[in-house]
């Protein structure tokens, strides 16, 4: 008899997972319903339920579904599950010792690349060689160490959670999926008899060629990813040493000693303008790691770190204008979609239909704040994004690593500034307007607003002692 009831792979986009489920599918006795919660679609892109549980259902109750694939599906189920998925079923299912963990990894650098080639040509799969699409894509350094410290941070929680609870998980390379003795040893580890005698060829690999015929600025791939700790790189994903928060946002000045660590949803434009300014439009310093940021700290005796906050009602404000009313890029679509869907909110197809007026936008902004406070309560199958985190997790996030000096109030920024750039010697320039969509909030501001601010982000009225913002 088995000891588990049902299983899930732990994997990222582009990282194997479909070549995996199909082999796993090839055994007598195992299913794998694909991305199960999935929080845009159930199962597949083109599907509207697993065993009978639809959508909406998972929606509402996510413990449904994983109690159906677990006691419904004939032999043994399970579902993919990648880092951006309803975030309500991650500790159950990592808490149960009776469901199996199979953690699938690859090489960061080839899942980064054949993600960006998918991006760009629209293949996500491939079936037959002869359709294979192809194209040489830019390396974004920046872009690269975001997704890097977000793959880690994931694995690194999985690792803790299997340790604190006394489990063990069966770890898949990239490379391994070609091995019918892994396939057929996964299949044991799971309790099925069956076993292959060859892989499912149905799904070809997309992009074979070498690394430098993929990557158009190769040369300037491999100087960027000569900075990053190639210790920390070469142990990722499976054993990943603890590591303090991701810095690639973090900005320096040009020849100040000042370090300005952002937080989504604030004055960011306006700070990195004023940094610039303060030393005569000199080039501001970023895409950061936590070794370059180590180096740049012991060339700037006397530095100063600090961040600007915003206050809770004018961020969730400009989140929503920026992310979700916007349609242009950045624009979160996906959960601007479930938004209008599932929560009814008046977001208009296009930002400028003049239908849209005062009392629709109203509307909606207190729905998106009713929509935060929910996500932010474990509530909602959308991620937890840091444009929206409330303000005091993030600079906890930050203070293991970059300890705050200053924290600048938004309302404040021409005195806290000041302040600031007098402490390294500088004279301050003013700053520009930091919040774009003022009078816009100014508008639509009432109590009712006010309140549905503080009952969403408590905590940071709380930390920080924001008042009303009328």
């Amino acid at each position: 008899m088995s000891e588990f009831d049902y299983f899930v792979v732990f994997a990222e986009m582009r990282t194997g997972s479909n070549f995996l489920e199909a082999n796993l599918n090839a055994f007598d006795g195992i299913t794998c319903h694909g991305e199960a919660f999935n929080p845009h679609f159930i199962g597949y892109p083109n599907s509207d339920r697993i065993l009978g549980v639809t959508k909406d259902v998972r929606d509402a109750d996510p413990g449904i579904l994983l109690a159906t694939i677990r006691d419904d599906t004939p032999g043994i189920g399970g579902f993919r599950f990648f880092n951006d998925h309803d975030p309500r079923v991650l500790q159950p299912i990592l808490n149960d010792p009776r469901c199996a963990k199979i953690i699938l990894t690859r090489n960061p650098v080839e899942s980064y690349v054949s993600w960006k080639i998918a991006q760009a040509t629209g293949q996500w799969k491939l079936t037959n060689a002869k359709h294979a699409r192809t194209q040489a894509v830019p390396f974004d350094a920046a872009e690269f160490e975001t997704h890097l410290e977000a793959l880690q941070g994931f694995q690194v929680m999985l690792l803790n959670a299997l340790q604190r609870t006394g489990q063990t998980a069966f770890y898949v390379a990239y490379e391994d999926l070609q091995d019918v003795g892994v396939m057929n040893g996964l299949a044991q580890w799971l309790g099925c008899d069956a076993r292959l005698e060859a892989l499912d060829k149905s799904l070809k690999k997309q992009n074979p060629a070498p690394m430098a015929d993929k990557v158009s600025n190769y040369e300037a791939m491999a100087a960027a990813l000569a900075r990053l700790d190639r210790f920390n790189l070469d142990r990722t994903p499976n054993f990943e040493p603890r590591r303090g928060p991701a810095v690639p946002t973090y900005v320096a000045a040009a020849k100040a000693p000042l370090l300005y660590l952002p937080i989504k949803g604030g004055p960011e434009r306006a700070v990195r303008a004023w940094m610039t300014a303060l030393d005569d439009e000199g080039e501001l310093t970023g895409t950061f790691t936590q070794k370059t940021l180590r180096q740049w700290k012991r060339r700037h005796p006397g530095h100063r770190a600090f961040t600007v906050l915003r206050h809770p009602l004018a961020r969730a404000h400009a989140v929503y204008c920026d992310k979700i009313l916007s349609t242009g890029k950045g624009s979160y679509l996906e959960i601007r979609k479930y938004l209008t869907q599932a929560l009814s909110l008046p977001i208009p197809q296009d930002p400028e239909d003049p239908a849209y007026d005062t009392a629709a936008h109203r509307a909606a902004v207190l729905g998106f704040l009713g929509f935060i406070k929910m996500n932010l309560g474990g509530q909602t199958a959308i991620r937890v994004d840091a444009c929206w985190a409330s303000q005091a997790a993030v600079l906890e996030g930050t203070a293991a690593f970059a300890p705050m000096d200053v924290i600048v109030r938004e309302e404040r920024m021409a005195e806290d500034l000041a302040y600031l750039a007098a402490s390294v010697g500088r004279d301050a320039p003013v700053p520009g307007q930091s919040d774009p969509h003022h009078d816009a909030l100014a508008a639509i501001y009432d109590e009712e607003l006010e309140q549905a601010a503080r009952e969403t982000y408590q905590r940071d009225y709380v930390t920080f002692g924001f008042g009303n913002w009328g």
